[in-house]
């Protein structure tokens, strides 16, 4: 056996995660399955590895490039992507034990081999939802209500939903004579915002046999802009003629008006025709989610309408609706912001430890704040002084406290339990406050509720 010790490493685009990135990601998960749960989505979970079949050519060239994929003995396995084309395996494969409509989220780890940047992993979490089952609008609507809950319940009020729709894009191609090369235009489409509308016209020159008029034709899309109903009023003039194109804008003012019936309006709803969502088997309603702080960021919540995805699986059509928040993306964006208060404990009070023999009290006392919904850490750490179990030095605990960031320290000592007294420390400030230890310990949960929320 080698004495050489491995290093410690991580593949690159990896991570560790440390409490202090962990709390933060496990809090917005736990606000996303409210928020999916409010609206009566369920959970599912699917397997990490699925057959190659079942991935492959659902996504798209990139997707496909990005897959990690190999052979399990004999077995053709891949690793997924996203959680979309495995819901549409599932939902295939499981229809007549869910019944249609079916709502779901997932949230789960999906793994894409491409080049790590800013925010972007090879392995990170999604968090979607999903509406199979029906072609109804009032699923697209609700798609885009349940997006909005979710940006408010994370704590954001500056964002801004882009709301677009295939049938527009592909009635325009129709018109344009291009409906033939879809696929490549709407993918060079979709980088308008990244690289703007002189190199995605080149781009769809050189990727397809479109000529200058056509493509400038396709363009107008970018010069379409101003409020909701402006963009809808100016629709109208860029898809008549074409039914498919109609049939999008009608969609678009669809969702709109009803979004504003519950108070979503222009201020987080708007309608750019100019995005397209990279992704293949996207067939109407679609929407991208940006920050109004960080508009160069990207989207962190994307989705749409997918009615023709599950049919590569069954012959009865599973029509499907949903959106994906980019978990690890959003939470990236939240650190820019200062959003996320430095945190490396999911308590929210520590009981200082005087002495061991009193640890019995100070554990009843923690069992009294939990049982109130109060997270509570009794100091885990005694020492051995003169031969004596003896408790840590008050500083050293203290600094304990400050290093994890709880809001509050109970401090306890002999004498103030034998007057049936507590000092509670508010870390921020430092302040210490003496609260009387009588009914049992409902003084001191009425004090740490009213200072917590």
């Amino acid at each position: 056996m080698s004495d050489q010790l491995i290093q410690p490493r991580t593949l690159s685009g990896f991570r560790d995660f440390l409490p202090e990135a962990m709390i933060p990601r496990e809090q917005l998960m736990e606000t996303a399955r409210r928020v999916y749960r409010s609206f009566g989505f369920v959970p599912i979970d699917t397997p990490t590895l699925e057959y190659a079949e079942i991935l492959c050519g659902k996504g798209s060239e990139e997707t496909d490039r990005q897959m990690y994929r190999f052979m399990h003995g004999k077995r053709d396995v891949a690793m997924r992507f996203d959680l979309t084309v495995p819901l549409a395996r599932f939902v295939a494969q499981h229809q007549n034990e869910l019944g249609m409509p079916f709502k779901r989220y997932h949230i789960g780890t999906v793994w894409r081999g491409e080049r790590p940047q800013a925010g972007r992993y090879r392995e990170f979490a999604q968090c979607d939802f999903d509406t199979i089952g029906t072609t109804s609008i009032a699923s697209d609507i609700e798609t885009v209500l349940v997006i909005n809950d979710l940006m408010r319940g994370i704590g954001f009020e500056k964002f801004t939903i882009r709301l677009n729709n295939r049938k527009v894009l592909n009635g325009i191609l129709q018109k344009a004579d291009l409906a033939e090369q879809s696929v490549l235009v709407l993918r060079a489409l979709d980088k308008l915002g990244k690289i703007g509308a002189d190199k995605v016209k080149e781009e769809i020159l050189k990727t397809t046999h479109a000529t200058s008029q056509q493509a400038d034709c396709i363009l107008q899309l970018a010069d379409i802009s101003g409020t909701t109903a402006e963009v809808i009023e100016q629709l109208g003039t860029l898809c008549d003629g074409n039914e498919l194109a109609e049939q999008g804008r009608n969609e678009i003012s669809e969702v709109v008006n009803a979004a504003a019936t519950v108070g979503l309006n222009d201020d987080n709803l708007a309608i750019d025709v100019s995005i397209a969502r990279g992704l293949d088997y996207y067939t109407g309603t679609i929407v991208e989610t940006f920050l109004d702080d960080l508009p160069s960021f990207g989207s962190v919540c994307s989705g749409g309408r997918y009615d023709n995805l599950a049919q590569l699986y069954t012959k009865q059509k599973l029509p499907g609706i949903g959106a994906s928040l980019g978990l690890d993306r959003l939470l990236a964006a939240m650190q820019q912001l200062e959003m996320i208060p430095p945190t490396r404990t999911t308590a929210d009070v520590l009981i200082i430890q005087f002495e061991p023999g009193d640890i019995e009290k100070y554990l009843a006392i923690a069992a009294d704040l939990r049982t109130a919904g109060i997270c509570t850490e009794v100091f885990p750490e005694s020492v051995i002084r003169d031969g004596k179990f003896k408790s840590k030095k008050l500083n050293q605990q203290l600094k304990y406290a400050n290093r994890r960031g709880f809001p509050a320290v109970i401090i306890a000592g002999s004498d103030e339990l034998e007057a049936n007294i507590v000092k509670i420390k508010w870390m921020e400030d430092a302040k210490e406050t003496e609260v009387p230890l009588k009914s049992g310990s409902a003084e001191i949960v009425e004090w740490l509720a009213q200072r917590l929320n």
